[in-house]
């Protein structure tokens, strides 16, 4: 553990960003160096919603806001990471100056207020200036963390169009079976993919929202207009977000050449006791049928260019063994030229809530250890920024330690 740490410690700036390979220098089986030579993704997800991972909290000085997300930056070259997965769209706003929705509370503290500078600008700057790619995070339909419209500032899209919104769990959403919702928001995201030379559009993991027990999410009214082609509404919902999927991969591509675009779903997309097509998985939540979200079409029609399944368990899991759904999504990926990664689950790293396997500062470093051992897989996201930077346990010293001995570039 000291060894790892002290490993970390001892890295610079400078001569990591200066000194970029194209192939690791720990590989594994599985065809692993020709692999690698391609590139290996290595990033960090920074949050924003609700001020996760940055900034620290709301009303600091654009200065110490800068300050503060430069230090994020700084960090992941210093790990000899090669991306950072900003959050630019946390509820339905921005962090840039959008003529389509207001300014981000995170910044201020008061949605719609100026925060006084550009932080996607900042963002897109400072990474590539650090030899860092930057992945502009986009949240499609979450409106706010909570249900009261009046809470939004008067100018919010929301409020002018209240016909758009619905609640469910506690929380606002725009309704995915309006069109002109649809098209609103892929305008939203689009404006920084014009404005922006940001390198990829990532989505995260909520479409319809997850599941609440005892409640109906109410969009009847929009089923019963637009769902008559369909068998059911689980059906016509999942149209609902593959179009979403669908249009918005061609309008990047038609929008700003060279601009990826890459989704990290949860990552059962259905048990195989459910489809026989699924994962060896009992998971209680499975994308297809709980948030109508098709992942598996999407790679496979190629509407999207890279896949980051949350494997958000351990080794041995009994429910969802990270091994097996590794396993499962490295075969889905084979033959369709979408890129995998993996997003894992470092915040669990010494949480004592956690079983026993993440009070193991060496269970990160298996999970990549094994992927080495799965041809499709090019890379990792690491959740979060903070935990990065805590490192609770040495979990990701770890990993870099063993796997992360030479920075390398991302694949393209």
């Amino acid at each position: 553990m000291a060894g790892a740490a002290g490993l970390v410690a001892a890295m610079t700036t400078g001569g990591d960003a200066a000194a970029m390979t194209t192939a690791p220098s720990v590989r594994g089986g599985g065809g692993g160096e020709d692999r690698f030579a391609r590139g290996e993704l290595r990033g960090v997800w920074i949050a924003t919603v609700a001020n996760l991972d940055w900034p620290s909290r709301p009303g600091l000085t654009a200065a110490a806001q800068r300050s503060e997300l430069i230090a994020h930056l700084d960090r992941a070259v210093r790990l000899r990471l090669n991306a950072v997965v900003f959050q630019v769209r946390p509820t339905a706003d921005a962090l840039w100056p959008s003529p389509y929705e207001p300014w981000a509370d995170c910044l201020t503290g008061v949605q719609g207020q100026d925060p006084g500078w550009d932080p996607l600008a900042t963002a897109v700057r400072e990474a590539h200036d650090r030899g860092l790619e930057l992945h502009a995070w986009f949240n499609p339909y979450r409106v706010a963390n909570h249900t009261d419209p009046t809470r939004l500032t008067a100018s919010h899209p929301a409020r002018l169009h209240p016909e758009w919104v619905l609640p469910y769990g506690g929380k606002l959403y725009y309704n995915p079976g309006l069109p002109e919702v649809r098209r609103f928001v892929q305008d939203a995201m689009l404006d920084a993919v014009r404005r922006y030379e940001i390198d990829a559009v990532h989505w995260d993991d909520y479409f319809y929202p997850y599941p609440v027990a005892g409640q109906e999410f109410q969009d009847d009214a929009a089923y019963e207009r637009y769902g008559s082609a369909f068998a059911d509404k689980a059906a016509w919902r999942r149209d609902n977000v593959d179009r979403l999927v669908r249009e918005m991969g061609e309008r990047i591509r038609e929008t700003r050449q060279g601009v990826r675009f890459g989704v990290s779903p949860f990552a059962v997309w259905r048990n195989k006791a459910t489809d026989p097509a699924g994962s060896d998985t009992r998971a209680g939540v499975e994308t297809y049928d709980d948030l109508h979200a098709d992942t598996r079409k999407w790679v496979k029609e190629g509407w999207i260019d890279y896949i980051c399944p949350q494997i958000y368990w351990h080794l041995g899991q009994s429910a969802a063994d990270y091994a097996k759904v590794l396993a499962w999504w490295d075969q889905t990926v084979r033959g369709t030229g979408v890129g995998l990664y993996v997003g894992e689950a470092l915040y669990k790293a010494g949480d004592p809530a956690q079983a026993a396997p993440w009070q193991d500062p060496a269970e990160l470093s298996r999970h990549l250890t094994l992927a080495r051992d799965h041809e499709e897989v090019a890379g990792h996201i690491f959740f979060s920024a903070k935990h990065v930077a805590a490192d609770r346990i040495g979990a990701m010293a770890r990993v870099v330690a063993d796997h992360y001995q030479d920075r390398v570039r991302a694949p393209r």
